[in-house]
């Protein structure tokens, strides 16, 4: 059975969708920027986005897996390991302690959540004990300024959250998006007992306007909002998970909260969509952001059968001014499709990571999916990454190109359980316009690297492109591999 039925009636409905404004952020209106690609990551206002890398198994001190993020700061020449800040729960102004196995930084995102026009770090830490919970989980906003980031506060979970579960892992998942249109971003945390959903603004104690649980759906391991209709407001997918008769993963649109009807305002499903972990963009140059969702787990992994394509795949559903209805089929992708590069073999996990946006300028948003269960020749789990393009016709397996650190000019060697392409991430660093490539490498070496490679008219540039590794970022590491580029903005796959 699925985990919740879906009211007949809000089936039939076509779906509106969610967006981010398109506004200017400035001194003197910083509610306008609020949502802007500009200031959702900017977290020190120099008008450069920044990269939050999350390294949940890093060392702090003695303390084994307490975790760590570091924020590298964007500039002209992209991004470094020497412009940074390094954030764990021993900073002073985080809430919190570390502690063993928290894994603070399982999962990062950001938006201006007090809207003082500067971006906001939002940090998950699903393994946190609180109270005697094991495993109960937390989120952690930590507060952008002129000088960067300082302080922060706790985003509590809403009233009756989780009781009676336990190992909820809240924090699993986080997005954030405008909509109702006020400037104040939403925060939508999800878990594997139930959804939590924030109505911006945010005061400075982490206390949202107001907040609910949407309990109606049980696990949420995945959320994703963005504008799929063109009318500047944010919607909101829940992704909840493989259920018992659809281990892709059924998906669903968000109707508001519950009301005393019980099934007013019922989340609709889109009965032929599937996905684990997803995000919007537009690929087809439209005006209307695109749902890119990926099924990683295939029936070798699952155990089962009725999971992802052999290998893995991601599915892509078109926003229009409808938004998405509920009888769109959606295109789907895998490493048997023509043109996509590699071949589809058990276990590669195509579209564990995955990230929208565009590497060349050209107005049509790409995709890099993430592999890191392929192997390169004999080296088993070294991963991969994938480029699909963007066009006015749709995503495009044509020049779709693959990436490995055994491809020319990319640092680095391919290395038996590396997973290259654990976390995939597009965003225009250095402000040029193209964003820059980044895949995170979790598993090199005992840190953990990223490769960043940026834009071109002809996509990314290999020549000059980078490995920055965890411990040139800052963190420390003992006994466990610090897992440096395990979290990046854009989603992956969590457990």
């Amino acid at each position: 059975m699925r985990r919740a039925a879906t009211a007949a009636a809000a089936v039939l409905a076509p779906l509106i969708a969610f967006a981010l404004t398109s506004t200017t952020a400035s001194a003197t209106s910083p509610y306008k920027g609020a949502n802007t690609a500009a200031v959702q990551d900017d977290f020190n206002g120099d008008g450069y986005r920044d990269l939050a890398v999350g390294a949940p198994y890093a060392a702090n001190g003695s303390v084994e897996e307490a975790g760590a993020v570091v924020v590298l700061y964007g500039s002209a020449s992209s991004v470094s390991t020497t412009h940074r800040t390094l954030v764990t729960q021993a900073t002073s102004g985080v809430p919190g302690a570390p502690e063993e196995w928290d894994a603070f930084g399982a999962t990062v995102a950001s938006a201006d959540l007090d809207r003082d026009g500067y971006a906001d770090l939002i940090v998950g830490t699903p393994r946190e004990q609180v109270g005697d919970k094991e495993s109960r989980g937390s989120a952690t906003v930590v507060w952008g300024g002129p000088s960067g980031l300082t302080g922060g506060a706790t985003i509590s979970p809403p009233a009756g959250y989780g009781d009676g579960r336990t190992y909820c892992g809240f924090g699993n998942s986080l997005a954030t998006g405008d909509m109702n249109g006020d400037g104040a971003p939403e925060v939508t945390i999800g878990s594997r007992c139930e959804g939590a959903s924030y109505t911006g603004p945010f005061t400075r104690t982490g206390k949202a306007a107001s907040n609910y649980r949407e309990s109606r759906l049980g696990e949420t391991r995945g959320v994703v909002m963005g504008d799929v209709n063109g009318d500047g407001r944010a919607e909101r997918f829940w992704l909840v998970g493989p259920a018992d008769d659809d281990l892709r993963g059924p998906v669903y649109a968000d109707n508001g909260p519950p009301t005393d009807d019980y099934l007013a305002n019922w989340p609709t499903e889109l009965p032929h969509a599937d996905g684990h972990a997803g995000q919007i963009g537009d690929i087809n140059g439209d005006g209307y952001g695109d749902l890119v969702t990926g099924v990683a787990d295939d029936d070798s992994l699952m155990n089962a059968t009725g999971a992802a394509h052999r290998g893995g795949e991601i599915q892509v559903l078109y926003g229009s001014a409808q938004g998405i209805t509920v009888d769109q089929q959606p295109q789907v992708f895998h490493q048997g499709t023509a043109g996509v590069p590699g071949t589809a073999e058990d276990g590669d996990q195509f579209g564990q990571s995955l990230s929208v946006g565009d590497v060349n300028a050209d107005g049509y948003a790409d995709v890099l999916v993430g592999s890191p269960g392929e192997a390169v020749g004999t080296l088993k789990s070294a991963g991969t990454a994938v480029l699909l393009r963007g066009s006015a016709s749709g995503l495009t397996a044509t020049k779709a190109v693959g990436y490995t650190q055994s491809t020319a000019d990319v640092p680095g060697a391919a290395e038996a359980g590396d997973w290259f392409g654990a976390t995939v991430h597009l965003a225009d660093l250095n402000k040029d316009g193209k964003a820059e490539t980044v895949v995170g490498v979790p598993t090199e070496n005992s840190d953990g690297c990223l490769w960043t490679a940026r834009g071109s008219a002809s996509g990314p540039v290999l020549s000059g492109s980078l490995n920055l590794c965890g411990k040139s970022a800052g963190i420390t590491v003992r006994n466990t591999k610090g897992y440096f580029g395990a979290a990046l903005p854009s989603p992956h796959v969590s457990n």
